[in-house]
């Protein structure tokens, strides 16, 4: 998918200041900070690319220049693909080296994981979506959320102030309130917003889906109790999302029972994909 949006300055100032808060020690001391070079980023291994134009706005806030062009995020590259080339003095080349470096495989890392996981859902289902949970890295939601966009997924909720999602943990409050009431008072409170509601078998789902849920998010169910609830849904406009240990291996199978919807957290613990990098003096 193409890139969303960029990280805001702030952001990427943070990242440059807490690499190097007094400037690169290495170059100074030996007097090569004013030298010109030019530094290349290749992708080392197949990857969905994201990133990059955080790393390209790195280098232009440290005072270097963009050479070509920069490979958008939510790209398909090969190995050695080029993503990105920057110019400039020798201590601002050091100084966003392993910042936009390290930036690019985390995201790269969670988007291609992502792209993996609808891949593999889509061949049981080419219709599925796949969802990924507000459960990444403390701190590093801006970065994450656009990586599995990048990747195809879409947010499942960006946190409990933009969602309705009913948990177990709400209900235990409820007392003897019956779930359409409960549905109702949701709806009557914010209008436009669906109500989701999360369970943990057949009996609950069919519960809170006649009482006008509009999603029901099954919770660590086999496959199987998926599929009933899925022909028990029928034609209602209610939609069935699995949730609970969604990844890669058996996203097929959870997509062949006609959920519309697969929420997971396992793209968050992609494994980083290495950005190779390249640093000259410049000829001349």
């Amino acid at each position: 998918m193409p890139n969303p949006y960029t990280l805001t300055d702030i952001e990427l100032n943070a990242l440059l200041t807490d690499d190097a808060p007094w400037g690169d020690a290495t170059s100074w001391g030996l007097g090569i900070s004013t030298l010109p070079g030019r530094m290349c980023f290749r992708a080392r291994h197949a990857q969905v690319v994201c990133g990059s134009e955080e790393a390209a706005r790195m280098g232009l806030l440290r005072g270097l220049d963009i050479d070509g062009e920069v490979m958008p995020s939510g790209t398909a590259v090969e190995p050695g693909t080029l993503l990105l080339t920057l110019s400039g003095r020798a201590a601002d080349l050091h100084r966003v080296w392993k910042p936009a470096q390290t930036l690019m495989e985390y995201a790269g890392g969670i988007a291609s994981a992502t792209a993996e996981l609808l891949a593999a859902a889509r061949r049981g289902n080419p219709g599925v979506r796949v969802a990924c949970t507000r459960k990444h890295l403390p701190g590093s939601k801006s970065l994450s959320v656009k990586a599995i966009l990048c990747g195809g997924a879409a947010p499942h909720r960006l946190g409990i102030s933009d969602t309705l999602l009913v948990f177990a943990e709400h209900r235990a409050f409820l007392g003897d309130l019956p779930p359409d009431q409960a549905v109702t008072r949701l709806k009557q409170a914010w209008p436009e917003r669906q109500v989701v509601v999360e369970v943990a078998s057949a009996d609950e789902a069919a519960l809170w889906m006649d009482a006008g849920a509009d999603v029901i998010q099954l919770e660590k169910c086999s496959p199987d109790v998926v599929a009933q609830v899925v022909a028990r849904a029928g034609t209602r406009h209610c939609q069935i999302a699995v949730a609970g240990g969604v990844n890669a291996g058996n996203a097929q199978a959870y997509a062949a029972t006609g959920a519309q919807i697969l929420v997971s957290s396992a793209p968050y613990q992609g494994a980083p994909r290495d950005v190779a990098v390249t640093v000259e003096a410049a000829s001349g």
